[in-house]
């Protein structure tokens, strides 16, 4: 059996405010808070809690004091579900990202925008359900 993927852990310097950014970008709910950690993830109906089947990741938002320097090596990619590419980049600089500057052609299909921490992070041109 392999491994899944099941969180990925972003160090911040404002855990509670780049977990509001995240849950508005992914229609995420905070599901954990403690001491400097915020855990969030999709919100999870009672009846479907026991089925089995793929398990969206949750990220979890670490306070640390240093600020980030360079270039993520690993970043997130997301597709618009319900709207065009423009009409979600839009959404996102309402909600607080920026466009970010990584060497882009601008022959590219996504866009590369920063969260509020400078995360960069890509939206993708096709559309998922």
């Amino acid at each position: 059996m392999a491994s899944k993927l099941t969180e990925l852990a972003i160090d911040c310097a404002d855990p509670g405010g780049l977990a509001r950014f995240w849950c508005s970008v992914l229609d995420y709910e905070v599901q954990d808070e403690d001491d400097g950690i915020v855990t969030i993830g999709p919100p999870v109906a009672a009846e479907r809690k026991d089925q089995l089947g793929p398990v969206p990741p949750v990220l979890t938002f670490a306070q640390v004091p240093e600020g980030k320097i360079v270039k993520n090596r690993l970043h997130i990619d997301v597709n618009p579900t319900d709207r065009e590419q423009d009409e979600e980049v839009r959404r996102l600089l309402a909600l607080g990202a920026r466009h970010a500057d990584v060497g882009r052609t601008g022959d590219e299909s996504w866009v590369t925008l920063a969260d509020p921490e400078g995360n960069e992070f890509c939206v993708l041109a096709s559309r998922r359900p």
